[in-house]
């Protein structure tokens, strides 16, 4: 599902990334641990195709993310650190925009909708503006605009940042249901999230894949 083949990048003189290599087969949870810093932002960025890498390859279900990246983006769903919300907007006004720009056909929105707001627990909430919501539940709604489409791989970058204990165990199931029907690739620095989640970890330090 995803082949990360000798990823460099540089913020200017300073690289964020030094010859970076790993594979993620499909159906897989895999963790990319690492302290604040070590580029897990950086990795996640560059496999959405929102950074280009300054050198290696990266392909999602055998796409290629530079040459092909709309191609790429619409196999993935994207849930950044910081969920691109809008707090004057419902919920249910928020997830049909996503929708559409999503590009989900209008005769599958609906079920589409249902599906992506019952995953996440967000039936008593529709009607509710963003801004008035928990993190947590703003961290759900982040998560059901990311599954709208059904995508083949759910990559999530530090999604359980911010959150409390309880819902830190709620995003949890709620991770591990979504697993059921797509590959995850997730970034974190807290080692139970790993151990609670993960068939396998990706350890990064320093922009290098240490183990």
């Amino acid at each position: 599902m995803i082949e990360v083949q000798n990823v460099a990048k540089f913020y200017g003189a300073a690289q964020a990334l030094a010859d970076v290599s790993f594979r993620v087969p499909e159906g897989e949870v895999v963790g990319l641990l690492g302290p604040n810093g070590a580029g897990k932002t950086t990795i996640l960025k560059i496999l959405t195709g929102y950074l280009q890498p300054d050198a290696g390859q990266v392909t999602v279900d055998g796409i290629d993310v530079v040459a092909e990246p709309r191609a790429a983006q619409a196999r993935i769903g994207y849930l950044p650190e910081n969920a691109p919300l809008y707090p004057e907007l419902s919920v249910q006004a928020y997830l049909k925009l996503m929708a559409d720009l999503r590009g989900v056909p209008a005769d599958e929105q609906r079920a589409r909708l249902s599906e992506a707001i019952y995953a996440t627990g967000l039936q008593e909430r529709l009607t509710q503006p963003i801004g008035e919501l928990s993190k947590g539940f703003r961290q759900r709604v982040g998560l059901a605009q990311a599954i709208l489409h059904r995508p083949r791989l759910l990559i999530l970058d530090e999604p359980s940042v911010g959150l409390d204990p309880t819902q830190i165990v709620e995003m949890r199931h709620l991770i591990k249901r979504l697993a059921q029907q797509s590959t995850v690739l997730f970034s974190t620095h807290i080692l139970p999230e790993v151990e609670a989640l993960c068939d396998r970890v990706i350890i990064l330090i320093n922009g290098a894949v240490r183990a």
